[in-house]
């Protein structure tokens, strides 16, 4: 299948089945984002490693970076994730994965200071315009996307896309479970969140509050 075809295809799922989740004007955008080419980079959130290795959502995630960026629609892909309830450092780990299943490494960039989804977007953010990509995309399941959305309009000037994972798009790609060793992502010293934060300290990191805008 031909990139043009990819594309159209992955804009025709997103427009029929996302709408709930990212609105008809955000398809409008994305649709004349790739028009004009892949999108610069794709910032993937991570989720907590259980025993150094990924679980269903978590590599729904990293197949659906992986689809996209074979199928030519984004050009790098940035891990974004600390460790925060377990002792993996989710960006790096995610980024060994990314590895193993074939993506040149010239393409992968980590993130590791977020701690929550709304890090994940402004952390990204900011090592994207570091590196000097300028059509920036969010890449993960439909739910994040919306929540993560809401906030890029209430906090961030900057345009993003939002690609919301396709699960049929990712089917032929679950088999996959290549074998990767994480230690180089395991932290020694590791304090697991919730012992660091009370739930209320939690929440305001989901929110966004911990963060220092520029």
């Amino acid at each position: 299948m031909s990139k043009a075809a990819s594309i159209a295809l992955l804009l025709l799922a997103i427009t029929c089945g996302s709408c709930f989740f990212v609105g008809p004007s955000h398809i409008k955008r994305l649709r004349m984002a790739v028009k004009d080419g892949p999108v610069d980079v794709a910032i993937v959130p991570g989720f907590p490693f259980n025993n150094g290795r990924w679980d269903t959502l978590l590599k729904s995630r990293i197949l659906w970076s992986l689809y996209l960026y074979k199928k030519g629609i984004i050009r790098n892909i940035i891990y974004s994730g600390n460790a925060v309830y377990t002792p993996y450092m989710e960006g790096k780990s995610m980024a060994l994965y990314a590895y193993a299943l074939g993506i040149d490494p010239a393409h992968i960039f980590v993130d590791t200071i977020a701690e929550h989804s709304t890090e994940n977007l402004y952390y990204g953010y900011q090592m994207a315009k570091k590196l000097g990509f300028t059509k920036i995309a969010i890449a993960t399941d439909p739910f994040q996307c919306y929540m993560l959305y809401k906030f890029s309009k209430k906090h961030f000037k900057t345009e993003f896309f939002f690609l919301p994972i396709i699960y049929d798009s990712i089917s032929a790609y679950t088999s996959l479970d290549p074998v990767v060793d994480t230690k180089p992502a395991y932290v020694d010293s590791f304090v697991p969140i919730d012992t660091r934060m009370n739930y209320t300290e939690r929440m305001k990191g989901t929110m966004g509050k911990g963060i220092k805008y520029e």
